[in-house]
């Protein structure tokens, strides 16, 4: 007499905790995706750019190789493109650190 109880109470509870986790992966999925970790450099610029604060602009590491310094560079840019509602300021720092990493300084460009 008790065997058909525990049989029923055991459906119960398997069917409400399958209707709670159907509802709570729903909700997983409706919620947008937050970063856990900071992406982006948080701080303020020095005067003169460094190989150190162009990394941590770009998010890569100072001895990066070229394709990764473009992969980050066009990330960064995609995210802060003054076409998009960026600041030309922050475009113009972004594309500071690519030049400090990739060897290239303001006055090497070639004459013509």
């Amino acid at each position: 007499m008790d065997a058909p109880l525990v049989v029923g109470v055991s459906v119960a509870a398997a069917a409400l905790g399958g209707r709670y986790l159907i509802g709570a992966w729903q909700a997983f999925k409706t919620c947008p995706s937050v970063p856990r970790g900071r992406r982006f450099y948080e701080g303020g610029f020095e005067k003169g750019m460094t190989k150190r604060e162009a990394a941590l602009i770009l998010g890569i590491r100072e001895h990066a190789v070229m394709e990764k310094i473009k992969e980050a560079h066009r990330r960064v840019m995609v995210a802060n493109h003054p076409d998009s509602g960026g600041s030309h300021y922050l475009a113009s720092k972004i594309n500071e650190a690519k030049d400090v990493l990739m060897g290239k300084t303001k006055g090497s460009g070639s004459a013509f």
